[in-house]
C-alpha cells in the first residue's frame, strides 16, 4: 500500500520543530507492506488542510496525520477531516472520562476546552493515547484509510507501535525483514562501484545505501509470505556476497552506531580503556560514555589541550614537544602511553591535531590529526588528513579513533582464540 504522511503545525513549517514523527512512520512502516511515497507539511489552516487531505486520497491508500489533536482552537485536524469526508463528530463519554482521569492521576483538572479532544469522526476507530490527553483513530471510507496520530513523538510512537502497525500487519499480505550493514573507512561512491552489480540487478532481496558523516548504512530487505518463505535464507546470499566484498568495512550487522558497538566490545572483553584527548576536547569521551554500561571498563579521560597540560598529566617529554611539535606522531604515542600508564588501563588511547580553522601551516594544515593507541601489543600511529570544518574535522577524528579500537579490539580476540 501506498501511503502519504500531511504533518500538522504552523511551527513546522517556520522551523521551530524537526518533523522527527514523519522519519519515524516511514522507516517503520514498510514492516507491515506500507510504504510512504509522500510527506507533506501544512500549517494550522483547514482550508489548506482540507486540500492536502484531499490530494492524498488521490494518490495514496493510506493517509497519516500528524498533529492538530489538542485543545485548543488551532487543533482543528478532525474537525477539518470529518468535514472534508462528509462526516458527523461524535461525542465519546468513555475518552472524556479517560482524559478527566489522566488529569487526576497528575493531581490536575481537565479544562472545559478538553472535551473538543473526545469527539471524532463518525466510524472512526478510537486510538488510546496512554501518554497524552490526545486520543488518535482510524477511519475507513472504502479503499481509504485515514488515521490520526497526536503531534508530540513521545505520544505519537507509543500509539503508532501499539495500535497503528498491528492493524497493518494484520491486513498485509507479505512482510519485510531488513538486515542494517554499517560501515565506516570507505567512501559511499568507492562502496556503490564495489557492489554496483549487485544493486543494479537487485529484484528480492533489495540493496539501499544510506550515507551520513563519516559512515554508511547498507539496508538490506527482503519481502517474504510468513506462510511459506524464510526472510534469512531468503537474504543469505546476498549478504554473504556483499561481506566477502566490504567484509573490511563493515562493523556491524545489527543498526547500532559506532560507538555503541565499540563499547559493547569493550564490555565484552573486560578491556579497560583511558583516552586522552586534545584538538577533540573531551567529544570521543562523550562518544563512549553515551553508552549505558561503559563504566564498568572506562577508567579516566583528560583533555590537555596545552602542551604543559601535555607534560604534567601525561609524561610527554618536553624533548618531543619542541622536536616534534604538539601535532605528531611522537607526540601521539607518547600520550597514549602516558595514559594508559597512569590509569593502568589496557588500552591509552589518545588524539591530537589541528581542528582549524586557523593555526594550520604548510607543514602542518588545518586538519592533520594524529591518534595513538597503546596496549598490550605495542604502540600504534595513525596519520589523518581530514577536511571541512571544526566540527566535521573533530568528529572524523573520533570516529576514526572508534574505528582502532574496534580493529585493536578484533586483533585481541582473534589470538584469544
Amino acid at each position: 500500500m501506498i501511503a502519504e504522511i500531511i504533518a500538522v503545525g504552523t511551527e513546522l513549517l517556520m522551523g521551530q520543530i524537526n518533523n522527527t514523527n514523519a522519519r519515524y512512520i516511514s522507516a517503520r512502516f514498510p514492516d507491515a507492506d506500507v510504504y510512504v511515497y509522500y510527506h507533506t507539511v501544512v500549517g494550522d489552516n483547514p482550508v489548506r488542510l482540507s486540500a492536502c487531505l484531499r490530494h492524498a486520497l488521490e494518490r495514496a491508500d493510506v493517509v497519516i496525520t500528524t498533529g492538530g489533536l489538542g485543545p485548543t482552537q488551532d487543533d482543528l485536524t478532525k474537525e477539518t477531516i470529518s468535514k472534508t469526508l462528509g462526516l458527523e463528530l461524535i461525542y465519546d463519554r468513555e475518552t472524556l472520562e479517560g482524559i478527566r482521569r489522566f488529569f487526576d492521576e497528575r493531581g490536575r483538572k481537565a479544562a472545559p476546552n478538553n472535551e473538543k479532544q473526545a469527539y471524532f469522526p463518525e466510524g472512526s476507530t478510537i486510538l488510546r493515547n496512554d501518554n497524552g490527553t490526545a486520543p488518535g483513530c482510524l477511519i475507513k471510507q472504502g479503499e481509504k484509510t485515514i488515521v490520526m496520530l497526536p503531534g508530540p513523538p513521545w505520544e505519537m510512537e507509543p500509539m503508532f507501535e501499539n495500535s497503528v502497525l498491528p492493524y497493518f500487519l494484520k491486513v498485509a499480505d507479505s512482510k519485510l525483514y531488513s538486515v542494517y550493514l554499517k560501515l565506516f573507512g570507505i567512501g559511499e561512491s568507492s562502496m556503490e562501484d564495489i557492489i554496483n552489480d549487485l544493486v543494479s540487478t537487485q529484484k528480492n532481496p533489495t540493496i539501499a545505501p544510506y550515507a551520513k558523516r563519516g559512515e554508511i548504512t547498507l539496508r538490506i530487505t527482503v519481502k517474504y509470505n510468513p506462510d511459506k518463505e524464510n526472510p534469512k535464507e531468503m537474504m543469505a546470499p546476498v549478504l554473504d556476497e556483499i561481506s566477502s566484498r566490504l567484509g573490511e568495512y563493515i562493523y556491524s550487522s545489527k543498526n547500532e552506531e559506532l560507538n555503541e558497538k565499540v563499547a559493547s566490545m569493550l564490555i565484552e572483553r573486560n578491556c579497560s580503556i583511558a583516552i586522552a584527548e586534545s584538538c577533540t576536547g573531551g567529544m570521543l569521551t562523550s562518544m563512549l560514555t553515551d553508552v549505558p554500561g561503559i563504566s564498568a571498563v572506562f577508567d579516566r579521560s583528560i583533555v590537555t589541550y596545552s602542551n604543559d597540560a601535555k607534560v604534567r598529566e601525561l609524561g610527554v617529554s618536553p624533548g618531543t614537544l619542541a622536536k616534534y611539535g604538539a601535532v605528531s606522531g611522537e607526540a601521539a604515542a607518547e600520550m597514549a602511553n602516558g595514559i594508559k600508564e597512569n590509569a593502568q588501563s589496557e588500552i591509552g588511547l589518545s588524539i591530537t591535531g589541528i581542528a582549524g580553522p586557523g593555526g594550520g601551516t604548510d607543514e602542518k594544515p588545518v586538519g592533520l590529526v594524529y591518534i595513538g593507541l597503546a596496549s598490550g601489543s605495542g604502540t600504534e600511529i595513525k596519520r589523518l588528513n581530514l577536511w571541512g570544518d571544526r566540527n566535521r574535522i573533530r568528529h572524523s577524528a573520533c570516529l576514526n579513533a572508534l574505528d582502532m579500537i574496534r580493529k585493536n579490539l578484533k586483533i585481541i580476540k582473534t589470538e584469544d582464540n
